[in-house]
């Protein structure tokens, strides 16, 4: 398991993944951050800013979160699906979230 750390506009977050799938995520918020001023509308969802990419955590501050990597690709997904674009094709975005998401759910699902 290898951990994300971001700043987001409420504080630290850590996103849990599995070491196979992390680079996905940071190449997908990075291709997020390359296409988010492309939008038209004035609504974008906020990107959180990718700080670390750690193998390790102990948490020292209750206060500090961990989230899994699913539910968080979920919500990228919920976020960018919500959106009212009609100039960009927003399409291709949602399909690497969903690309992403998709692996994760069967990941889930296997060790379940």
């Amino acid at each position: 398991m290898r951990y994300l750390l971001l700043q987001t506009r409420d504080g630290l977050q850590f996103v849990s993944l599995p070491e196979s799938h992390m680079y996905q995520l940071i190449a997908l918020l990075k291709r997020l951050y390359k296409e988010i001023d492309k939008l038209t509308i004035t609504e974008r969802p906020e990107l959180p800013t990718v700080l670390a990419d750690c193998a390790d955590v102990e948490r020292l501050e209750s206060g500090l979160s961990i989230v899994d990597g699913l539910e968080y690709v979920s919500g990228l997904e919920r976020r960018f699906a919500a959106l009212q674009e009609t100039e960009y094709p927003l399409i291709s975005l949602l399909t690497e979230i969903r690309a992403l998401q998709a692996q994760l759910e069967y990941l889930h699902d296997e060790e379940e």
